[in-house]
């Protein structure tokens, strides 16, 4: 990357919510019928996502870039072979939980990576409700042996470590016999607003929910209806460009403002407007997904930036809290330190002027690949490494930032 030296000023409008297009897909295929999905993001996440609806006996088309359409009975079959969900944590827990709906067995596996992302927690709240369900020693693949239906009036599980756990079980709920109760087994969840956007999505295709405390649910057995639905621009994809705004003093219309926005990420742009001048302490815990963009970020702040609550980043795609201080580090020995599951990023507005070239490992992680592009903009031979990786959520990524100005060079790896 070559910075730019000057203010980025443009339109981008950002690719559609992950989060959203995932459930979206799952609660389709899971509702009698024709639904639409206007807006919805393509990339390799959603693919995988859609791949595995269609194994599972469910008609998807996509009519053009941004739609999906799903003709369903309302039922999930059992696929004829395991299904492979690369690294996409979303869908890999999702289908999960929804394989304990079918009616015969699933294999739910994915490639290395995914492999070392727990699941665990998932397994056990199932297993609990009485799904024969097995996983080799909590990680995928995980096998499922559903019945058609949850025989359970009860789900207890552990939101700690992710969200998405809460969201899966809360998805399947409407096919009880009956009401169930979704209760968190402690207090904490993280990222708790994607929660809020499952709930959100459910209703939407028709399910009826009551919270019936801060730590659990009510879900009627009504199933689903199909119905059209519109996903959002991707919370998560807008950090980059508005912390590219904010690095380079610019002005970059997204087409929607922020307070449009109901994802968790959304929160961060708060943060992000105060560069240079970052708190002191950032809590990442409910907004988890933009803490590389302001870690980055804080490299050129004006005084040093810890950032806490950062335990669930180092399930994510890669260890991200150590893929972090490693890049930093990378640019400046130092800049990056790890103190438990804290960073702690010792900025240095001056970094222009001691900076050579520095390759990024990026581990495969689309959100560190992104956020180090954003350090591309102030230091020249910024090389991201595995750059293609961003396809998993932004495929466009590299020709939005092109169609700002700035220039990104792809290479072949030598």
């Amino acid at each position: 990357m070559t910075p730019p030296g000057r203010r980025l000023i443009g339109q981008i409008t950002p690719p559609g919510s992950k989060s959203i297009t995932n459930r979206a897909l799952l609660l389709a295929a899971m509702a009698p019928g024709n639904s639409l999905i206007r807006g919805a993001l393509k990339s390799d996440d959603t693919r995988y996502m859609s791949a595995a609806m269609r194994d599972m006996g469910v008609m998807v088309s996509e009519p053009d870039e941004t739609s999906f359409t799903l003709t369903s009975s309302g039922r999930l079959s059992s696929p004829a072979v395991p299904l492979f969900l690369g690294n996409a944590g979303t869908a890999t827990r999702f289908i999960t939980a929804a394989a304990a709906v079918v009616d015969g067995t699933v294999i739910v596996d994915g490639d290395d990576y995914m492999r070392l992302r727990p699941i665990e927690p998932l397994v056990v709240a199932l297993r609990a409700a009485g799904i024969d369900i097995f996983s080799q020693a909590g990680y995928p693949p995980v096998t499922v042996r559903g019945t058609g239906r949850l025989k359970t009036s009860r789900i207890e599980i552990d939101g700690a470590l992710s969200s998405q756990y809460v969201s899966a079980v809360l998805m399947i709920a409407p096919f009880g016999e009956g009401p169930i109760d979704i209760i968190l087994s402690g207090p904490a969840i993280g990222a708790r607003g994607y929660v809020d956007l499952t709930l959100a999505a459910m209703e939407k295709f028709g399910a009826m929910v009551e919270q019936t405390s801060d730590a659990s649910w009510r879900v009627q057995p009504t199933g689903y209806i199909a119905t059209d639905f519109i996903v959002e621009p991707d919370a998560s994809a807008a950090t980059y460009l508005w912390a590219a705004e904010a690095i380079t003093n610019g002005s970059i219309d997204l087409g929607m403002p922020v307070e449009a926005f109901t994802q968790p990420d959304a929160r961060a742009m708060a943060t992000i407007r105060q560069f240079p001048r970052l708190p002191a302490v950032i809590n990442g815990a409910q907004m988890q997904d933009a803490i590389p963009t302001i870690a980055v970020l804080a490299a050129f702040n004006e005084t040093p930036v810890r950032f806490s609550g950062l335990s669930n980043l180092r399930v994510k795609e890669c260890d991200r809290v150590s893929a972090l201080a490693a890049g930093l580090n990378a640019i400046r020995p130092g800049l990056g330190i790890e103190e438990g599951d804290d960073l702690l990023v010792a900025s240095d507005p001056g970094l222009q002027s001691s900076f050579s070239e520095v390759d990024i490992d990026t581990h495969s992680d689309h959100r560190i690949a992104m956020s180090f592009a954003l350090a591309g903009l102030k230091l020249p031979g910024i090389n991201i490494l595995d750059s293609g990786c961003v396809a998993k959520t932004y495929p466009g990524y590299w020709n939005a930032l092109r169609s700002l100005g700035v220039a990104v060079k792809e290479t072949s790896p030598s």
